[in-house]
């Protein structure tokens, strides 16, 4: 067994989630006092920071009191006490070597300089993985998700780490697509019975099998829970609400979104690529035409890209409206369509009414997710759109809201994302694709080709 480390946890770690003190097992974890004081101003917070504020003060209280035997947060409290296969202990220090030492007015020459200032709270956290630093030398390791403070832990000589107990390998992100090369007669074979054994690829993934004699000829398939390949019917998703799919990838998109046995659908690609559109096509044909949802329920996390404009007046609908305009543009897209040029005029001059009427009839809902927490959402054709900008904690008490009956899309593009804690790798949405792959209920598409417009394609491409 080797030495156990230390992790010194920066406030970031905590906010980001709840259950990190959990994570370190048989090391150490130390809570700077500093921390504490920065977890206090989030405890009142009505979102997830304040949540996981709260619940990490309310943990170290418990582990404080428990009864078999009380413990004092300086002297240290076994972990066990959270996870039976625990070995570490649970720290909270306001200083990490002995008071008067020569050690510490080392350390107060070091932090007392302008470079440092000690008012600042990075720099008091800092100054305790410092001193542990010069009592445990290499054992000590500062874990922040603040890229700043882990450039100055490593000035300073200290081990640093990213906290990535949600993380998912970006090189391996899983696309729901594969491609394979097969003989120009078991494609025609294929083409002739539409089944096609196949033990290897996850449930709801789809295959793109070209023919090893022309691979511009093709068939693609999905695979099922027995083990088999499934040829697309192609008659079901050539148009959904007036709109057809412009590529296949697209077009597998719309087979998980319009198929009743797929509860959970994530769609993740760059700007253009038909994320949003796509779903709110299906949601429109299946609530209004096919009435298989009673309404159809749209959200996305408040978090603005560059500086936010303020204070906005108004009811709850009419702040909504600032934040929701991209669904709005893509409804009056959708609903503005007609089958001829001669229904084309009046339908886009019809198409701002009819969404005004499909959200004075809650037959459109808009909601904020602030809102979403405790609530069961059964018969609703659910859309969480921008989902990247959503922690792992989050999504996963978005999806379990779901009740019976209710379809559950999230789309983003993990390469845009406006929280500053989360990065391609750690993000809600990167984490749900990952973790969810291979179930019966869920399934995925990475589309890759924008479709906006040849200026967003080369927008996309190349900016």
């Amino acid at each position: 067994m080797g030495k156990i480390k230390s992790f010194v946890l920066d406030t970031n770690v905590l906010l980001h989630s709840g259950l990190s003190i959990e994570s370190f097992q048989d090391n150490d974890v130390i809570i700077p006092m500093a921390v504490l004081e920065e977890l206090d101003k989030f405890k009142k917070n009505n979102d997830e920071l304040g949540r996981n504020a709260r619940m990490v003060i309310r943990k170290l209280d418990r582990l404080r009191q428990s009864e078999a035997e009380p413990g004092r947060l300086r002297e240290g409290i076994p972990l066990s006490r959270v996870s039976k296969t625990a070995t570490g202990k649970l720290y909270v220090l306001n200083s990490g070597i002995e008071p008067g030492s020569p050690e510490e007015r080392a350390v107060d020459a070091l932090f007392s300089t302008g470079d440092m200032p000690s008012g600042v709270p990075d720099n008091r956290i800092l100054r305790v993985a410092y001193e542990r630093h010069l009592k445990h030398d290499s054992q000590v390791i500062m874990i922040s998700k603040d890229i700043n403070v882990r450039l100055k832990a490593d000035a300073l000589g200290i081990k640093v780490m990213d906290f990535d107990s949600n993380r998912v390998s970006s090189d391996k992100f899983y696309t729901g697509i594969v491609k394979r090369s097969v003989p120009a007669e078991t494609l025609n074979t294929f083409f002739q019975e539409k089944v096609m054994a196949e033990h290897q690829l996850p449930v709801n993934c789809f295959a793109v099998l070209e023919s090893d004699e022309n691979n511009q000829r093709c068939a693609v398939a999905r695979a099922d829970g027995a083990g088999k390949l499934n040829l697309l019917d192609y008659s079901l998703t050539d148009r959904v609400w007036n709109i057809a799919p412009k590529n296949k990838e697209q077009r597998m998109a719309l087979d998980l979104l319009l198929d009743p046995a797929i509860r959970l659908v994530t769609l993740v690609g760059g700007a253009g690529t038909g994320k949003t559109l796509l779903a709110l096509a299906a949601a429109l044909q299946l609530t209004l035409q096919q009435e298989q949802f009673d309404r159809i329920l749209v959200s996305r996390p408040i978090i603005p890209l560059g500086k936010d404009i303020g204070f906005l007046p108004g009811s709850k609908d009419a702040k909504l409206g600032s934040w929701m305009q991209p669904i709005f543009d893509n409804l009056q897209f959708l609903l503005g369509e007609a089958k001829t040029p001669q229904e084309k005029s009046t339908a886009k001059k019809q198409s701002r009414m009819t969404v005004e009427s499909l959200l004075n009839t809650h037959k459109i809902d808009l909601e904020a997710l602030t809102y979403i927490r405790g609530r069961s959402i059964a018969r609703q054709y659910v859309i969480v759109d921008e989902a990247q900008n959503l922690t792992p904690h989050e999504v996963k008490t978005i999806i379990s809201r779901c009740g019976n009956d209710t379809k559950m899309i999230l789309t983003g593009d993990p390469g845009q994302i406006d929280n500053p804690y989360l990065d391609k790798s750690s993000n809600g949405l990167s984490y749900a694709v990952e973790k969810l792959k291979g179930q019966a209920l869920c399934g995925h598409i990475t589309l890759s080709r924008s479709e906006r417009s040849d200026l967003a394609a080369i927008a996309a491409k190349l900016l």
